[in-house]
């Protein structure tokens, strides 16, 4: 048992505290990107095609996929993998068509002749960064694609890197990827945020990647939309003393081997619990495939914490502020209600982050590192504008015009003045 949570020192216990802090030093990162992006910018296809060589070993004439090597990637897939695909893609769609249903436009008149409003308009052209990773992540162009192409977009573009899983173009291609570039890391968002030769200029860039592909999301944003910064994954999960560890552990460890630097967590109220999950962790890594990875994932950043009571677990859940937290708790539905800081909300033990990650149809690209205090994930939303709009009859003018006047004139702003008056004075010239 080690020291408590930092701001918790009164309502909590570490029962297994991590050994190092998920936030590390990324300047060398960031200098290499700013080269990367600064070459791009100036040389286009012929940077990327150097970097490319350089960071993934491709020499490549061309990066975009043509219709042929989709179809041939299309065809080398196994059918039950095409079938599970197709499946999540049906449901993440399902859900994005559902969502975009919520976002409807307005039009208001708060005072007589009056008129403002909102159009919902999908963005021109989105880029969509699929990470190769150690394994083909399938479930990885689904997330980024499918809810662009349900918004309306008129053009998905994806890069994806070149020694990329061949899957992984099929899975492009059946999520509805327009165009497919065999460019990863940083270079691959700098030519979609700049434009190319080859790859034309998108107006926003979705989807998670490793530190270089963060932090060139992080410096070309502005002229070019991105949809968050990602850190390594998390899961959180909050139990009482109705928790199964066993179920607790193998969630944790189905994270964990994403990468080293995964931050895994359970938050309880039952000290029996709590230690009987770190037993089974440990008992779990001794026949896990992949427990290398998510053996040091657990050592350097998982953390066991014991609250003292459920305001207290609710408390350090919030300021944690998961990827993903899963509820495990007597009455999981009320308890869930009273959480608010997360990315996606996992409710009894039956939701498992891994049906997410893969094909329920929520999206799997969600705030880290305490974003999910301000921010959700990836949705529909995120694909299309909320673009306000106003006119006014002359009775409007009439009702606005004097304290829009008035206004401009304590602010000394003499053109606001003049130009709100104009439009006043013209009312009362005869017709």
């Amino acid at each position: 048992m080690t020291d408590a949570p930092h701001g918790f020192s009164e309502t909590t216990t570490y029962i297994k505290a991590p050994a190092r802090d998920q936030i590390t030093d990324s300047g060398d990162v960031a200098g290499l990107v700013a080269r990367v992006l600064a070459d791009v910018r100036a040389e286009g296809d012929a940077a990327v095609r150097r970097y490319s060589a350089q960071f993934d070993k491709a020499e490549l004439d061309r990066f975009e996929v043509s219709p042929a090597e989709r179809q041939a990637a299309l065809d080398e897939l196994d059918p039950q993998t095409r079938a599970d695909t197709e499946f999540a893609i049906d449901n993440v769609r399902r859900f994005a068509e559902a969502q975009l249903g919520t976002i409807l436009p307005l039009e208001i008149e708060p005072i007589p002749g009056l008129h403002l409003g909102h159009r919902v308009i999908p963005i021109d052209r989105v880029g969509a960064y699929v990470p190769g990773g150690r394994f083909p992540l399938l479930s990885a162009p689904i997330m980024t694609i499918v809810p662009g192409k349900v918004a309306g977009c008129a053009e998905v573009v994806a890069c994806l890197p070149p020694n990329a899983h061949r899957a992984m173009i099929a899975g492009c291609h059946l999520s509805g990827a327009d165009r497919i570039f065999r460019i990863g890391g940083a270079q691959a968002i700098a030519a979609m945020a700049y434009g190319t030769e080859s790859v034309p200029q998108v107006n926003k860039i979705m989807g998670p990647g490793n530190a270089f592909v963060n932090e060139a999301k992080r410096q070309v944003f502005g002229p070019v939309g991105i949809d968050q910064l990602a850190g390594p994954s998390e899961i959180f999960v909050v139990a009482d003393a109705s928790g199964d560890p066993e179920l607790i552990a193998c969630d944790l460890l189905g994270q964990a081997e994403h990468d080293v630097r995964t931050r895994v967590g359970l938050i309880t109220t039952d000290r029996a619990l709590a230690e009987a999950t770190v037993r089974e962790v440990e008992r779990q890594l001794q026949t896990l495939a992949t427990a290398k990875v998510a053996a040091e994932s657990w050592e350097n950043y998982g953390e066991v914490v014991l609250c003292a009571d459920e305001a207290a677990m609710i408390a350090y859940s919030d300021f944690v502020a998961a990827e993903h937290l899963q509820v495990h708790t007597a009455d999981p539905h009320g308890f869930a209600k009273k959480l608010r800081n997360y990315g996606s909300l996992f409710i009894g033990e039956n939701a498992s982050v891994v049906y997410s990650d893969k094909n329920v149809g929520t999206n799997h690209t969600l705030p880290t590192m305490g974003a999910g205090r301000y921010t959700g994930g990836l949705w529909v939303g995120s694909y299309v504008k909320i673009a306000t709009h106003q006119w006014l009859e002359d009775k409007a003018v009439a009702a606005v015009a004097p304290p829009a006047i008035r206004q401009s004139g304590s602010e000394g702003l003499e053109g606001h003045q003049k130009a709100a008056a104009i439009r006043f004075d013209r009312l009362k010239q005869p017709a």
